[in-house]
Order: structure tokens, then sequence, then C-alpha cells
């Protein structure tokens, strides 16, 4: 170990960089460790002051313990030799506890936790941090290999700590990315500030457990934890419908900025919390949210949303209904909600009395909506009133375009001339609307202000392309050879003629395996029970090809296309263009893509394509049957395909049990010609298509002959299903089933054909 001579150690945040001040007091020693044996001894009994340095390289394998007792004068702190140079990578962690503690410049990356934590502000239930920060840290897809494991990446316990100017980027794992927990009195009522981090993107989890930020939990949500959120940004959160989820009381949440963010803030246990001038971009897609109010004396104030395209739980802002003394883990009712001074633009939806039904009975009560600007566009009905409102109080709103409020007291409908001040935002021009809307000294949180400064943030980018085209001449096994070889975004040129394949493909890059053309036929031919097997990684695009699966044997699970047998730790995405598939009838259940238990596809896509001759399913996207909210396909789009001969559904997909945390699944399936499909039973029911808890699903300008019936089981949620403007010749009617909510149900059918007579 080398103990460095003392030096200077006082530290103070300069535009959120931690610096040492020249002629600082001397206090402490500074520490260069190499190793874990001597980080081990370095730490064994640290004074205020001290400084200990991880030397620059990969740290693999470390479990870290930093406990002591600074001042605020001198800290004790961990910090990298060079920012962002120290790598923390295998199965590692970092546990703080004491007081006045500060670390900074690591970065978690290529591994995971074996804890529940990745960084946690405790190292055992009693021995907590307090007057601590973390800053300038960076957690870079450090996810469990099974995505359904549980963990927390940042874990706040203690009082009056600080998580700032961090980054962390694509949790693909359940559990909340940054969890601030009451779970004992000494974290409670923390005075935690967690500001300036940049929560890079989330991907759909495909169940609960996604959120971004959670404080507190149900169980805890009667006590106060009085947490400042503030100034930060969340690019592409997408885990789940809360992106931050307030389960406490007295907490703030302010300035902060929402880029294409799925989901929306959601005011979920605990009451009198504040929630101000954030900035909502949802940029038109779909599902991004604003800001869900449920509990007492809720303030909302100066937020400034547009763009947001989500609506029910995601809509721009959502006033819940409540249960009748509702229990703990429920909807307790609104009631003193004080909503003001916010201004909604080019937005889907308002929602007010949300999730009304025979248990979220009690409409908001005691509650003002005040000096709001609505500007909509004027199509469709964007304010959707779901319960009485007589407990809520309007005064001096201004609705742009929008009839039905048009009569209310307190609500003016009227033409508003607006024009983008210098934040980007929109404002009224009329000096008499001044005050009417969101503050016009709004500032937006830039994202290059946020996170750890010597860290790039990630780039958007197409799935597939930006390699390089390889040419993949004819025989057996160049297709696997290509593949081993290939890069990220690499093109794989077939020539015309047969490939043949006697090894499953494991797909574990994003790769593009295209054809010669429609005229010079290029054929796939596997004498194995999988053509291809996604992988950590993987995702699959092809074009122009012809696959021929009789060569393959008769084993159990034949797929074309199959998720690892093992757990996947994140989504994928699978393509089929031009697409000839045939003789998958070596077995009865020989399917094109099976998607495993544990696997997600972000999203399959199928078009131009044809199917023949195959006993099983198409898309087998229902492995996920535990009912626990889980599925295996986010978004299915089938269009402009034909279909012959297919035994099983040609999409089953499923989503089972009562959960509403997701949007998902999705599935489009339009201008596609269906004959002889379906009759083989699958769980004992013949379907064309068997969608169960598909939460939107549009079926339209399809042609079903002498087919199965389209099987829909609607469960949980608000699930948005259109069958229209379909034939079915020889087809039964489809079969529609409610199977939790009263009444009809819910599926639209219109301007569909049966042998000839309209229904």
């Amino acid at each position: 170990m080398l103990r460095m001579a003392r030096m200077p150690i006082l530290l103070f945040l300069v535009a959120g960089a931690l610096c040492v001040p020249a002629g600082a007091a001397e206090a402490g020693a500074t520490i260069l460790v190499h190793d874990q044996e001597e980080y081990s001894r370095a730490t064994a009994d640290l004074k205020p002051g001290d400084r200990v340095i991880l030397a620059n390289g990969e740290w693999r394998d470390f479990e870290m313990v930093f406990a002591g007792r600074g001042t605020s004068d001198d800290p004790i702190s961990l910090t990298a030799e060079t920012a962002g140079q120290v790598i923390i990578t295998g199965q590692s962690n970092l546990r703080v506890s004491g007081s006045n503690i500060v670390v900074s410049g690591l970065v978690f990356k290529d591994g995971y936790s074996p804890t529940g934590e990745v960084i946690s502000f405790r190292t055992s239930k009693t021995d907590l941090a307090t007057d601590s920060r973390v800053t300038q840290v960076v957690i870079d897809r450090f996810n469990q290999p099974d995505r359904l494991q549980t963990d927390y990446w940042v874990a706040l316990s203690g009082k009056r700590n600080r998580f700032d100017h961090s980054s962390l980027i694509g949790k693909t794992n359940a559990g909340v990315t940054l969890a601030v927990l009451l779970d004992e009195e000494g974290s409670r009522e923390n005075g935690h500030r967690i500001d300036h981090n940049y929560f890079g993107p989330r991907p759909v989890l495909g169940s609960n457990g996604g959120e971004t930020i959670r404080v507190g939990t149900s169980a805890y949500s009667m006590y106060d934890s009085k947490s400042v959120i503030e100034n930060n940004v969340f690019d592409r959160c997408d885990g789940e419908v809360e992106i931050i989820s307030i389960k406490s009381g007295a907490n703030i949440v302010r300035g902060n900025l929402f880029l294409e963010s799925r989901g929306s803030l959601t005011l979920r246990h605990g009451d009198g919390n504040l929630v101000d001038r954030n900035v909502f971009l949802g940029k038109g897609v779909e599902h991004t949210g604003g800001i869900r109010v449920i509990n007492r004396n809720q303030t909302v104030r100066g937020n400034y949303l547009e763009g947001v395209a989500g609506d029910g739980f995601a809509s721009a802002l959502a006033i819940m209904n409540g249960v009748p003394n509702s229990p703990i883990h429920r909807y307790v009712q609104v009631q003193n909600a004080l909503i003001e001074n916010n201004t909604i633009v080019d937005s889907a939806r308002m929602s007010l009395g949300t999730g009304a039904d025979a248990e979220r009975s009690a409409a908001p009560v005691g509650s003002k909506l005040r000096n709001n600007l609505f500007l909509f566009d004027g199509l469709g009905s964007r304010i959707l009133i779901e319960s009485s409102i007589s407990g809520i109080a309007f005064s001096g709103n201004r609705i742009v375009a929008h009839p039905p409020l048009a009569d209310m007291q307190g609500v003016t409908e009227q033409s508003v001339a607006t024009t983008r001040a210098n934040n980007g935002l929109l404002y009224a021009v009329d000096p008499a609307l001044a005050d009417v809307g969101a503050p016009r000294n709004l500032k937006l949180a830039s994202i290059d202000d946020v996170g750890a400064p010597w860290y790039p943030k990630p780039k958007r980018a197409s799935t597939f392309g930006g390699g390089s085209s390889i040419q993949v001449p004819l025989g057996e096994n160049t297709l696997g050879e290509a593949i081993g070889r290939a890069k990220e975004g690499d093109r794989l040129l077939l020539a015309e003629g047969s490939y043949r394949v006697d090894r499953t493909l494991v797909v574990n890059k994003s790769i593009s395996i295209e054809g010669a053309s429609a005229a010079r036929r290029s054929v796939i031919r596997f004498s194995r029970p999988s053509l291809f097997e996604m992988g950590v990684g993987g995702n699959l695009r092809l074009v122009q090809v012809e696959i021929d699966g009789s060569e393959a044997p008769d084993a159990v699970g034949n797929a074309v296309i199959r998720t690892s047998t093992k757990p996947m730790p994140a989504g994928f995405e699978i393509e089929l263009d031009k697409v000839d598939v045939r003789g998958l009838s070596v077995n009865k259940a020989f399917d094109v893509i099976t998607l495993g238990k544990g696997s997600l596809a972000d999203r399959i896509t199928i078009a131009n394509s044809r199917f023949r001759d195959i006993t099983g399913a198409v898309v087998a996207a229902d492995a996920e049957t535990d009912d626990l909210g889980r599925y295996n396909a986010d978004y299915v789009t089938i269009r402009k395909s034909e279909f012959t001969n297919v035994g099983n559904a040609i999409v089953s997909l499923y989503r089972g049990g009562t959960d509403e945390s997701t949007f998902g699944p999705h599935l489009l399936f339009e201008d596609n010609r269906v004959v002889r499909c379906g009759h083989a039973e699958r769980r004992g029911e013949a379907a064309t298509l068997a969608l169960h808890g598909v939460q939107h699903a549009l079926i339209e300008r399809s042609v079903f002959e002498g087919s199965a019936p389209l099987r829909v089981v609607q469960t949980t949620g608000n699930p948005a299903t259109l069958i229209s403007g379909n034939t079915f010749k020889n087809t039964p009617r489809p079969i529609l089933t409610e199977s939790i909510a009263k009444g009809p149900v819910r599926v639209t059918m219109q301007q569909n054909t049966f042998d000839g007579s309209g229904p």
C-alpha cells in the first residue's frame, strides 16, 4: 500500500465538480490503493479528512464497504484516480455508512450486484449514512443476467444524503433505478437531495417494478420523506407506467425535464407533496405522460407539458378517483388538491376522475384547478371526464378549441395566440394572460448540465444498419461462419441458391440477413430444431429470404427463431420483410418465432411475407402464464402478409393478472390474408389470433377464410381493441370475453363482413 504525503483535501462544489482549493487547511491522509487487499487496509480505520483513491483500471468482483465519520469541514472521501477511468465490474457493489462521506468518479459497468443494491447508503439495517454524498458516478447497463431478478441501482437510506451529477443508463432488469427507503425510523423525514442526474434510457420492462425513481412504499406511505428531486433529466425512461412514483409525504419534485419518457410522475401514496416547475416534452411518442394525482393535499403548479401522447393513467394531467375508505395499498381519494398555473400544449388527454369503476368510486373533493392554460389542437375530445367533478372548483382557466368544458364556471374557451419564448416553450401573447399557465421564467434542465460531465450520453440510433455489407458465399455453414465474424449492424448479403445450416446460429449482435432478390431466390435450410437463437444483445432482421424447415428433426420446441433457454437480460427486435417460410411440419408444434419465459421482444415486425404449411404458431408469445402482469412481446406488427395452413394461432399473445403497471402488449394486424389457419388446438382452444390481456389491438382490412375464430380475452386496465373492415369467409365470428370488468365486452367491431353479410 502506498500512503501518499498529506495534502489539502477540503472539498467544495464548483459547477457540479469536486475541487481541492489551493492553500486549504491540511487534514487527513491521502491513500492510493491498487487492489482489494490494499483497499481493505486503507479503509479499516478512516479518520476525518482521509481520502482513499482507487487506481485507474478494472476492479472486478469488488464489494466495497466505505464507512467512517467525517465532519462537514473534513469529510472522508473515496474517489477515482482519474474520473471515469476506474471501472467497477463483475459482481460488485458499494455500501456507504457513517457521516460526511463523499464518493465520486466511479463507473459500474459489465457486471451486476450480488446483493439487492449496486450503491447503498447503508452497510446494515442499523448502520446508515447521514450528511453524505455520492456524486459523478456512472452505472451503465449493470444488469442482473435474469431481467426478472430485482435489484436497486441506488438505495438512499439515512438522513440528509445527496445523490447528484451522476448518470444511470440502461437498466433492463426489474427493480427501481433509484429508491428512497423509509423502512427504518432513521430514514424518515430524511431531507435527501437527488439533483442534476441523467437518468438515461430505460427500456420497457414488461411488468411491474420498472420505475426510475420511487420514494417510499405503500407500507410506509403514511410517513413523510421530505426528499427533494430537482433539476434532473429523464431521457426515454420507459420502464412502466410510473417514471417517478411518490409513495410518501412532503416531497418536492421540481425543475426536472422529462424527454420522450413513457409513463408519468405519479403521486401514488402519501400526502402533501409538491410538483413544481417541471417540463414534459413527449414529442408525440406513444404513452408519454405527465402528472397523476392521488391522495390528499397535493400541489401541482407551474409545470409545462407539450406533445404528451398518453391517455388514461398517462394523461398529461390525470386526477384519479379513489377507493372509499381505501386500504393503504390502493387509491386514497383526492382531497384538497391545488392544481394551478400549469400549461398543457398539443397533448392527447387530460383525464378527470381517472380510473373510475365499481371499486374506485370516490370522486375528487375539495380541490382547485385554477389559472391553467390548456392549448389543445381541437381534434376530438381531449378532456375526458370519467366521474363527478363537482368536488373540483375551476377558476381562471383558459382552454383552446375544446367544447366539453365550455359551459363550466371558471373555464373560458377562447382563441389564444402564442409565441415561443427564449426557453423554447409556448406562452400566450396577450399580456392579460401573463398570469395564466406556466411561469414565464421557467428554466429547462439542460441535458448537458446533468450527469457525470466526463461520461457521454447515449445517442439515438436505429437498431439495424451502420455496419458493413458482407457477401456470404453459397455452401454448408457459410452463413454461420459469417454471423460469427459479423460486427454490430452488419448486413450479410446472400447469393442466389441454397444455404445449409447444421447448427443453431446464436444472434448476439444486431445483424441483417438479406437475400439476392425476389427473382433470384436465396433459400436457407436447417437440420437442427432451431435455425436462430436470440442471445444477449441480439437483434435480427431477415429480408428477401426463403426458409425451408423440411430437413429439421422432430424435436420438442422446434422453431425457426427462438430465445435462449436462459432468462434474457434485455429486450430485442425481430424483423421479417419479404420472407417466405414453409415446411415447418415435422411435428405438430413447429413455430416460426417462439419467445420463452423470461424474455421480452421490444418489437416483432412482419411485412410482405408468406407463411405456408406450418403446424405451430407464427408468433408464440404466451410463455408468461403465471398471471403476474408479465408478457413476452411489447409490439407485434403484421401487415400485408399471407398465411396458409398454419396450425396454431398466427399470433398467441398473453398478458395475465390484474396489475396495471404496463402499457402493452400491442398488436397491429392489417391488410393480411389468412386461409385455413388456427384449427389445431393450443391449450384446448382453436384460434386464428389468440389475444389474452392485450392492451392495444387493431385488426383491420384482413381476409379470414376457412379459419378458426379470433379469440380476444379482455382483462385488467383499459384495453382498446378494434376489429374493423375485415372479411370472414367460412370463419366463425370472433369470440370475445370479458374476464374481470362488469358490463359489455370492451371490443369495438365495425364494418366487418361475414360470408357476405355485415355484422
